[in-house]
């Protein structure tokens, strides 16, 4: 018997179920998902650092895969993750069905200084979607999303350990975030776009926090950030 038409295709990367879907996956992803290497400098210091009973916030959820990660290959209690591109929010949940996730809840928000409403720009690759309206860019759908205030979330959720992969956004976010209840973090940095000064004021807010660069767990662009050591 053939296989019926309706079963979508799966790609399976570290242990995860990730659904075939061209429109939201662009070649470079599915490839590096086949492989197992896709956010694999994260994947690997997530893994290590989160610890039993853990809340973990993720701000940039992306495909669902660290919040997949963090729900189902650590011992963390739930993890909150914040995605600003409504297009990927059902593809995030069919991640998370695929996978038997019960721990894990995601909110299409931007957060910032107050709750709200941004303008969004959605691009054919969701990796380009951001904020910024890059007027050169092509292929380009303006929203409105909503906005909430990131100092009242975190009061709310009480989280122990922060991932945050946001583009390029973290020099402007991170300073405002009350980081001092925090145990760790796990931030990919985007010197590209933030320069030296924008690399300064990520490290400088770690340090009035009491987070300290974790060497031994970073890598590259991924650095971690450590109170309990």
């Amino acid at each position: 018997m053939t296989e019926t038409a309706d079963v979508q295709k799966m790609l399976k990367c570290r242990g995860m179920r990730f659904p075939l879907d061209r429109a939201i996956l662009p070649p470079r992803i599915r490839t590096l998902l086949r492989e197992g290497a896709y956010e694999a400098k994260e994947a690997t210091a997530v893994r290590k650092l989160v610890k039993a009973d853990d809340v973990v916030m993720e701000l940039g959820a992306g495909i669902g895969f660290m919040s997949t990660l963090v729900a189902t290959k650590t011992p963390a209690k739930s993890v909150h993750s914040f995605e600003a591109n409504p297009q990927l929010m059902p593809y995030i949940a069919q991640v998370h069905a695929e996978n038997n996730v019960t721990n894990a809840h995601v909110t299409n928000a931007v957060l910032g200084d107050q709750d709200g409403t941004a303008p969004f720009y959605i691009r054919k690759n969701f990796l380009a979607s951001s904020l910024d309206p890059m007027e050169d860019a092509e292929d380009c759908t303006k929203v409105e999303v909503p906005t909430r205030d990131v100092n009242a979330v975190i009061k709310e959720l009480q989280p122990s350990v922060l991932i945050c992969d946001i583009e390029g956004a973290e020099a402007d976010l991170l300073p405002k975030m009350d980081l001092t209840g925090l145990r760790a973090v796990v931030i990919e940095t985007h010197p590209q776009w933030i320069g030296k000064a924008g690399m300064q004021k990520v490290f400088r807010c770690m340090d009035a926090a009491g987070l300290v660069f974790f060497p031994r767990w970073s890598h590259g662009k991924v650095a971690v950030f450590r109170s309990d050591w």
